[in-house]
């Protein structure tokens, strides 16, 4: 956990600025929802934009970020998770305290009010934690759909996986489609961590991990059946103090081009709390 207290006073000292570049390893699925069924088109299609590109939410993936973090931390169990929602059958249940050191909190935020627990007496937090970290929508790096790939998908830019769930006693099949962005494909990622404190300057140690993590674990839905396998590249960290904002000066580059290792080894150095000033 972090240095962080009840104390702690928050004045922003400034921006670190990831981008690259996030590949699908095998097709990735993210939902579109029911409403936007077409006739003859697949089951469960995935979320597009205006001009009908596929592209992942910010959204999506900093949820998926949580949700790792949460688990590797060891803060996905009952008595650490509150209920979002507890509509029959639409169970949402993430993790929150009222620990000022709780890095999950930091880094996604954290809203005042009485929540009921998973199992326990009910959470009462009295201040609100603003989230440092923002995930924004990625969008398709059209180019990385090339026309041999183009030749044979079954739309334009994605694929329909089809699927098949056996009944264990009549063995009846029962199919479904979903549609998903092919591997190979590249979106364009960018997220930023709002320092606030010298306390915050541990928090990228733990971004970084969570994107390790993901790596290693899927995006979208339909990861224990083979989809949303990623990887991460082409990775460019950038550090803005206040003077940037302010007086306008220049940027301190302090990753580029680089691989998940590298980052985090640059994070991770002793030297990495001194270049955010």
């Amino acid at each position: 956990m972090s240095s962080h207290t009840e104390q702690t006073e928050l004045k922003l000292i400034g921006k670190l600025v990831l981008e690259g570049e996030l590949e699908c390893r095998t097709g990735l699925h993210i939902g579109a929802g029911k409403g936007s069924l077409e006739i003859g088109g697949a089951d469960n299609p995935v979320v597009k934009d205006a001009f009908g590109l596929p592209y992942i939410p910010g959204s999506s993936l900093r949820g998926r970020l949580r949700s790792l973090l949460e688990q590797s931390l060891g803060l996905a169990v009952p008595s650490e998770l509150v209920y979002l929602s507890r509509r029959r059958g639409q169970e949402v249940r993430i993790h929150q305290s009222d620990r000022p050191d709780d890095e999950v909190c930091l880094l996604f935020g954290r809203s005042p009010g009485r929540m009921e627990r998973a199992s326990g007496e009910p959470l009462e937090t009295t201040t609100a934690t603003p989230a440092r970290l923002t995930v924004y929508d990625a969008p398709l790096v059209l180019e990385s759909i090339t026309p041999q790939m183009r030749e044979n998908l079954d739309d334009e830019l994605t694929e329909v996986k089809s699927e098949n769930a056996i009944d264990r006693i009549t063995s009846q099949a029962n199919p479904r489609t979903l549609e998903r962005v092919p591997s190979g494909a590249r979106f364009r990622f960018r997220m930023v961590v709002d320092i606030l404190c010298e306390e915050d300057k541990t928090l990228p140690a733990r971004v970084v991990e969570s994107l390790r993590l993901l790596e290693d674990d899927a995006l979208g839905g339909g990861g224990s059946r083979g989809s949303g396998r990623v990887a991460l590249a082409n990775l460019r960290l950038a550090w803005r103090g206040r003077d940037f904002y302010a007086k306008g000066k220049g940027e301190q580059e302090l990753a580029s081009g680089a691989d998940l290792a590298a980052l985090q080894t640059a994070v991770a150095a002793d030297d990495f709390a001194g270049k955010l000033a």
